[in-house]
């Protein structure tokens, strides 16, 4: 995980690191974006069958997209981290799979 030791006060015991599968966002960010994607799907029949809810698709749609340019930008820095770039996030290294 993050390679930087954090002090602690006298008396405390540090924090140990979070195990992997919590501190790795990706399951959450996949799942999220699906269910944009299955909420676009579900209004999106519902417009072609009644002709309603046009605002919720949209949103939907867009939230999937979001979804997926985010998972895109988290792969971007995960990936700058691994190759030890200046400008990256920390700590994200230990979550390769």
């Amino acid at each position: 995980m993050d390679s930087e030791s954090t002090s602690s006060a006298p008396g405390h015991r540090p924090v140990p690191p979070l195990p992997r599968r919590l501190a790795d966002p990706t399951p959450v960010v996949l799942f999220g974006t699906t269910l944009w994607f299955a909420g676009a799907v579900l209004f999106g029949i519902r417009h072609w069958a009644d002709g309603a809810s046009e605002i919720q698709f949209w949103t939907c749609l867009v939230g999937g997209a979001l979804g997926i340019i985010g998972y895109g930008v988290f792969r971007w820095q995960r990936s700058a981290a691994r190759r030890g770039s200046r400008g990256a996030w920390k700590g994200l290294s230990g979550l390769d799979g």
